[in-house]
């Protein structure tokens, strides 16, 4: 899932890092780079508080839906990329049917692209895409 992020960064200190959608959820770096590689982590230890805690899990907006708050004026937007799926519970096996030429296009995309490391991967993150557009 792709999270919107603001960097702020006050004269004198390290970058400052908020994601909007996850209320409390914070991060720093002395770079940009190392500020959108800290968040990651700030974000697995948030989303393992709120499934240790039965809380439900935040959805990611566009970025458009926060660029009015003034909470983030003068802030520099950024979108990371973030696994929400090993904090969904437990994988369940199932049979899908799925037409042979869709099939084929999915295992090339996955053979392709370094964020889907199987095939259920990839059908995990489309699934929650479209529910997540869905509201």
């Amino acid at each position: 899932m792709k999270f919107p992020l603001v960097l702020h960064k006050d004269p004198d200190s390290d970058y400052g890092v908020t994601v909007p959608d996850v209320p409390g959820c914070f991060s720093a770096g002395a770079t940009v780079a190392e500020a959108l590689e800290n968040v990651k982590e700030a974000l697995a230890l948030h989303f393992e508080g709120l499934v240790a805690d039965g809380e439900a899990l935040p959805q990611a907006q566009q970025i458009d839906f926060h660029i009015g708050n003034p909470d983030f004026a003068g802030g520099v937007w950024a979108v990371v990329e973030f696994d929400v799926t090993p904090y969904l519970g437990k994988a369940v096996r199932f049979n899908a049917t799925l037409p042979e030429n869709l099939l084929q296009r999915i295992d090339e995309r996955v053979s392709k692209d370094a964020r889907y490391a199987s095939r259920s991967g990839f059908l995990a993150t489309a699934a929650l895409r479209e529910l997540s557009d869905a509201g």
